[in-house]
């Protein structure tokens, strides 16, 4: 069985497909970037339609098949950005329409989720997920998916775009955040962690005022990674102690940082837990990921339009 899924709920337009056993066949995306703004709706929108017909092809191309010969057609439902959202949704429709093939709307977030469970064979982890919008600690009970801690505010990828443009760096600006950091010393930051829950907000407020101070750019990205991977260092400890469980899996577009994977590779080595990843091209967003989301959620949805604001824990 073929799974063919299209990703598009932010800056990336994902054409991926894999077959009943979780194994990727090929998965091509091309992003929206900005040497000087974020994420415009519009003009990520404008991305996707130009890109959409390009990236399926050459998905197409790389293995040799057409799309009459995949059995589903996936899509991303949400969350995501709206327009974004309706773009992949209408390609989606038309793609299946043309193929005569169903439609599989599922939900982005535990896409990221099912797909590092899947790659890294996992029974039953700890999942710590975190890209743009989203920084939550889940985990699975009685067949649902349960939110036990998260950002009280915004998401840590979000926070660290808007440092990124703070520095003049461009869209997307954690790699370059990475590379500074490397070179910088530690300068103390609003710390803020509430059991599980997170706040990034305050951090983003004291580095606006130390770069007005002209504090050194390395010196703050380096800061900022240090004191946010610690804060959900913490607080996934805390979360792996209350359920129990001895493995974590870290998904999401942020989870490509070698610094935070390192980091949390420590607190697992001294609590006797499992650290476990994803490689590069399945950290971020991506559509392989929303195919294998779509062979676990075709017997459950159909074509359900979009859901801009639909939470993994309504899954």
């Amino acid at each position: 069985m073929l799974l063919l899924g299209i990703e598009s709920t932010a800056h990336t337009f994902g054409i991926g497909i894999v077959n009943e056993k979780g194994e990727v066949l090929t998965n091509v995306k091309d992003s929206f970037t900005s040497p000087d703004a974020g994420m415009i709706p519009d003009k990520v929108a404008e991305h996707h339609e130009t890109v959409a017909e390009p990236v399926l092809q050459k998905a197409l191309q790389e293995i040799n098949l057409s799309l009459k010969d995949v059995n589903y057609i996936a899509y991303s439902a949400g969350p995501g950005i709206d327009p974004c959202l309706w773009k992949g949704y209408h390609f989606a429709k038309k793609w299946a329409k043309e193929a005569k093939k169903p439609l599989v709307g599922v939900n982005h977030c535990c896409a990221h989720l099912s797909i590092g469970k899947v790659w890294n064979k996992l029974k039953d982890p700890i999942y710590l997920y975190v890209s743009g919008v989203n920084t939550q600690i889940i985990f699975e009970e009685a067949g649902k998916y349960h939110v036990i801690g998260e950002t009280l505010d915004i998401g840590l990828g979000n926070m660290l775009d808007k440092f990124a443009r703070l520095l003049q760096l461009g869209f997307p600006g954690g790699p370059k955040i990475e590379e500074l950091a490397k070179k910088g010393k530690y300068i103390e930051l609003p710390y803020i962690v509430k059991g599980m829950d997170v706040s990034f907000s305050g951090i983003l407020t004291k580095i606006q005022q130390l770069y007005q101070k002209k504090i050194s750019k390395e010196d703050l990205c380096h800061s900022v990674q240090e004191t946010c991977f610690a804060m959900l260092a913490e607080a996934v400890e805390r979360a792996m102690a209350h359920t129990g469980k001895k493995e974590l899996l870290l998904v999401g577009g942020v989870g490509a940082n070698k610094r935070f994977c390192e980091m949390l590779g420590l607190m697992c080595q001294e609590r006797k837990a499992k650290f476990y990843n994803v490689p590069l091209d399945l950290a971020g967003d991506q559509g392989a990921m929303i195919a294998w989301e779509g062979y676990l959620r075709k017997k459950q949805y159909g074509d359900i339009g979009v859901k801009p604001h639909w939470r993994a824990d309504e899954v």
